[in-house]
């Protein structure tokens, strides 16, 4: 059923516009299978194929290593341009994968989030890219939620010394560019004096340090512990799970969800405050909570009713009624226009 659903989406698209069609799949564990799949989009109008060596259920703590034996079968077996996804972790990686593969080019997902030079072959210090990312966001602005996580990424090893636990707790909370100004500046002036030589860095045996091949502020791959390690650590969990007991700071008996929340309100000190005043915040026509992103400070039902009494879009909500009226309209005034002609014809 998907295979058909994938061949009726990209051949409709292929005869429909006049730009190239490009598709991007992740492996199956069949090997034939992986490849019928790729000569079916291929056969179906798909211009270029990019293939993630890693099944779908490789993700997250499970990722392990992408299989590039798969990606050259596809390779020999489809005659479009083949782009292959999975494994860049440095510039060497991407020579070896093309060497290895014989694809015409190469894609880098998480690795480029670590290190936006990667394929530079550089390893710049994290607050080089991280106040050229900032200065963008000036520009072109976007959730704090979105400018944390990349600002994560770029100063995971940093972060990761237990020194510098403070700073991370910093980072969680900041919600203003200010804020995130302010960290990035703080961990440039901590670590310029070592990049520039001026201070010697001593690498020591604290958790998060011993086996970089790197000093920490340099933008770096970050590499996942083996998937046989996550799932030993959650067999012991599950086998533990019935004997652990937990208690609030003052000794009474409290859910397992309570006490992650606690914890995460203490990692966070500066966040309940906020969540707190968010949570009073209520429709301005009804008792219900009003939507977060909400463009007239109401509920979802009582938005939904304005906007459709009064021809209105919401995005916070994706209420679209006035823009599907106008495509319901264009759409309809089209098939009158081709009925007219046929009807003259």
């Amino acid at each position: 059923m998907i295979c058909l659903i994938a061949r009726f989406v990209v051949s409709t698209l292929s005869k429909g516009v006049k730009v190239p069609i490009t598709c991007k799949i992740r492996i199956f564990a069949d090997l034939d299978k992986t490849i019928r799949y790729a000569k079916m989009l291929e056969s179906a109008g798909c211009s270029m194929l990019t293939v993630h060596g890693r099944t779908k259920e490789q993700k997250g703590p499970l990722t392990g290593i992408a299989d590039w034996s798969y990606v050259k079968a596809v390779r020999n077996a489809i005659k479009i341009p083949l782009i292959s996804n999975g494994n860049i972790q440095c510039i060497q990686d991407l020579n070896r994968c093309i060497e290895e593969t014989q694809v015409q080019g190469v894609m880098s997902a998480e690795g480029n989030l670590y290190n936006p030079a990667i394929f530079l072959g550089e390893n710049p210090p994290a607050w080089e890219p991280a106040l050229k990312y900032l200065d963008l966001v000036d520009i072109y602005p976007c959730p704090t939620s979105f400018v944390r996580g990349h600002l994560f990424k770029l100063f995971h090893h940093v972060l990761a010394i237990p020194n510098n636990n403070n700073l991370r707790i910093q980072l969680g909370a900041a919600n203003t560019m200010g804020d995130f100004k302010k960290i990035v500046t703080h961990l440039r002036e901590m670590y310029i004096c070592y990049h520039e030589g001026r201070e010697k860095w001593e690498l020591t045996t604290e958790e998060g340090t011993e086996n970089l091949i790197l000093p920490p502020w340099l933008c770096q791959s970050y590499v996942r512990s083996p998937p046989e390690e996550h799932l030993q650590k959650t067999a012991v969990d599950n086998c533990n799970e019935h004997k652990r007991h937990y208690e609030d700071s003052d000794g009474n008996p409290i859910s397992r969800k309570r006490m992650k929340k606690l914890r995460r309100i203490a990692r966070r000190p500066e966040k309940p405050e906020m969540l707190a005043s968010r949570s009073l915040e209520r429709c301005s026509l009804c008792a219900n909570p009003l939507g977060s992103k909400c463009e007239y400070k109401l509920c979802k039902k009582c938005c939904k009713d304005k906007c459709f009494t009064e021809n209105l879009d919401c995005e916070g909500h994706r209420i679209l009624v006035k823009t599907r009226r106008e495509m319901a309209q264009y759409f309809s005034k089209k098939r009158s226009d081709t009925d007219a002609v046929t009807c003259v014809s």
